[in-house]
């Protein structure tokens, strides 16, 4: 084609207006390209990793002792308070018999005149024994009478044994009216007992008390009743325990119980103090339902953990029924390729990841060993040095280009 042609066909104007379309065209596919997604990256390494279980325990006495009324009496001030320490043997508090009931006025009309009939009987007892004494007396000067006339040839044996069958039985009837009167005056002792209850008034001072004394040494770990009173038997009074018997029970998920072992090693934490160790003593064999704050029901296992010979929690301030933090430790190494956890969702049924390369998101398939909270063990499918995204929203793909805001 002539040169002249070509002038003619591409002229300045055209030119320009093709420029234009270009760029328009340039700007269109920029503006429809996607947009890069913002997420947040952390960097495969090799740290120190532990295989923990955390959970809330509460501490305990192995061993308590409820000191309680053996028998139903008047409880005597406890003069004992809660954290006091007692001897083994020591006296813990004072039982004394109950005070009699008051008497209303019919009540008193009634004892007086069986304290009037009482003495009447007792009257009636000393006459009766004073009679018995007379003729007793009689029998027997008879029969000394009768004794000397016999041996004489004067009366004849039989009547001489009559009469001493006489005076045998007159001694009888006096040790029986001697026995009336004791009776009688036991009536009159009683009838007058019951009428000096006048305002159910405790008993005097020389009546004889139970006293109670400590079963072992310890602290007082509770009061039940520490103000004078009338108690039943077997009324709980103080608790007494030693502080040196401390434990810890926390109650695991049975899902994590089954992965311990008794003589696991132990941290204890969340108490106010450093960290202290411990061992798990038993993990005992019967669960128990509990529901969570979110109204789930959850299979619980008591768990017992000791602390260690050379900690004495009671010296540290500890005492029964505190919070405390416990952590089991499964297991732990010191140069272990781990991602966070909230990195790692599932693909395919399998563990997944994205990791950024050249500002694109790529979708790798990982083999996880074990977790522990924040941290999961990466047995292959990542190097260290590679950064990885955490969190990843559901718009992110394999290939998706991202933007790292971390």
């Amino acid at each position: 084609m002539p040169r002249a042609s070509l002038f003619k066909i591409f002229t300045p104007r055209r030119l320009l207006w093709g420029l234009a379309a270009l760029a328009a065209l340039s700007l269109l596919i920029w503006a429809l390209r996607p947009a890069p997604i913002s997420v947040t990256t952390a960097t495969v390494a090799r740290a120190p990793f532990e295989d923990a279980i955390n959970e809330e325990g509460r501490t305990r006495l192995r061993d308590t002792w409820h000191v309680t009324a053996p028998i139903t009496g008047y409880l005597r001030r406890v003069m004992l308070e809660v954290g006091d320490q007692v001897d083994q043997g020591q006296v813990l508090f004072r039982l004394e018999p109950s005070p009699a009931p008051a008497l209303d006025a019919r009540s008193r009309e009634q004892a007086e005149d069986a304290l009037q009939a009482a003495r009447a009987r007792l009257q009636a007892a000393e006459a009766n024994l004073e009679t018995a004494r007379a003729e007793r007396r009689f029998a027997e000067a008879e029969y000394q009478r009768y004794r000397r006339l016999h041996e004489r040839n004067l009366v004849s044996t039989a009547d001489l044994e009559h009469r001493e069958s006489l005076r045998d039985r007159q001694r009888a009837l006096e040790r029986a009216a001697a026995s009336s009167v004791e009776a009688a005056r036991f009536e009159v002792e009683s009838a007058q007992a019951v009428l000096a209850v006048t305002s159910g008034q405790r008993s005097p001072a020389d009546q004889p008390t139970l006293e109670l004394a400590a079963p072992v040494a310890g602290v007082v770990l509770e009061r039940f009743r520490c103000c004078e009173g009338t108690v039943d038997a077997g009324q709980p009074i103080l608790e007494i325990g030693r502080l040196a018997d401390m434990e810890i029970r926390v109650d695991l998920l049975s899902m994590d119980a089954v992965r311990l072992r008794p003589g696991m090693a132990v941290r204890i934490t969340g108490w106010g103090g450093p960290v202290l160790d411990g061992r798990v003593r038993r993990i005992e064999p019967a669960g128990f339902t509990r529901t969570s704050a979110l109204g789930v029901d959850e299979q619980r296992v008591p768990v017992i953990v000791d602390f260690a010979p050379d900690t004495d929690p009671a010296a540290l301030g500890l005492g029964s029924g505190f919070r405390v933090e416990v952590e089991f430790l499964i297991w732990q190494d010191d140069d272990v390729l781990q991602v966070p956890t909230s990195a790692l969702f599932r693909h395919d049924g399998r563990w997944a990841a994205f990791v950024t390369e050249a500002g694109h998101a790529r979708l790798r398939h990982l083999k996880i060993g074990r977790q522990s909270g924040l941290a999961s063990q990466v047995l292959d499918g990542l190097d260290a040095g590679e950064r990885i995204v955490t969190h990843p929203s559901e718009a992110l793909v394999d290939g998706a280009p991202v933007r790292d805001d971390t």
